[in-house]
């Protein structure tokens, strides 16, 4: 696999490492996301089974959708091998090594037409908490995604600003959730970011993209009449983090066990299954 992605990550803080997954095992994931919506839709509610987290809302145009699910591949088994693929670890062990543990396992859905689906302007740090169980973030940490759809503007594809991840911490959005907020040029200028320098991260069905913990991004709507669906893993070099699932230990793949801690914070106390109000 060519390096050139590792250069591009370093000095813009993101990249794209394009036709990693090939037709038939987007066609598997994307039953997989297919599977787990329709999964979402049947319980109507935000829900918590351990880390497993369903995030359903209201959209004003489509009304009951599903936003997100956090930890799906505990109950997938498609989604929990694409966790550890080894192109995965091909792409990351260049600028992470190969003793690596999961924090983030997520999928995110932007149905046709859904106005409700933006993510504010916002910089992957802000989620670390606590900050002491994350050592060294900015060289140990990179976010990954893999494209379902085609990305593109109109259907609410990452918006990212190059370069801003030399700015360190930044405050964007002060105390309101990431998903709660839409995009906002002011929150950029008053940082002093440069507004006319972002981009669309623009992919294809099976690409990889690539984003570093303090690159500043967000996404839009999608006004398009196609689906935008993204399958995102975060790795961390394991030996500076004190949570999370192992995902690569000396290069091996991890299969997932009982649940550990990762974010949710009251997993041994109030695992679950419940609703969320």
């Amino acid at each position: 696999m060519r390096c050139d992605y590792v250069r591009h990550y370093h000095q813009h803080g993101f990249a794209i490492v394009r036709g990693v997954f090939r037709p038939r095992e987007v066609q598997e994931l994307a039953g997989a996301f297919d599977r787990l919506y329709e999964a979402g839709l049947r319980r109507g509610r935000s829900y918590r089974d351990h880390n497993l987290l369903f995030r359903v809302a209201t959209d004003p145009r489509l009304g009951t959708i599903v936003r997100m699910v956090q930890w799906p591949s505990y109950e997938n088994a498609v989604l929990a091998r694409y966790r550890v693929d080894p192109r995965m670890l091909q792409i990351l062990a260049p600028l992470v090594g190969v003793d690596l543990k999961q924090i983030i396992n997520q999928l995110h859905w932007k149905p046709p037409g859904a106005t409700n689906v933006e993510f504010g302007y916002h910089q992957d740090i802000r989620s670390r908490r606590p900050r002491s169980a994350y050592r060294s973030p900015a060289e140990s940490y990179v976010q990954t995604g893999i494209a379902i759809d085609a990305h593109y503007a109109a259907n609410g594809a990452m918006t990212v600003l190059p370069g801003s991840h030399r700015l360190g911490e930044l405050p964007l959005g002060g105390d309101r959730p990431t998903m709660e907020r839409a995009l906002d040029d002011g929150e950029l200028a008053a940082v002093g970011i440069d507004t006319t320098r972002r981009v669309h991260l623009e992919l294809d069905p099976g690409d990889v993209a690539l984003w570093h913990l303090h690159l500043v991004h967000g996404s839009g709507p999608n006004v398009s009449d196609g689906d935008r669906r993204f399958l995102i893993n975060g790795y961390v070099v394991a030996d500076n983090c004190d949570r999370g699932e192992w995902a690569f230990r000396d290069g091996v793949p991890c299969a997932l066990g009982e649940p550990v801690l990762v974010h949710y914070e009251d997993l041994y106390t109030r695992p679950g299954p419940f609703y969320l109000p």
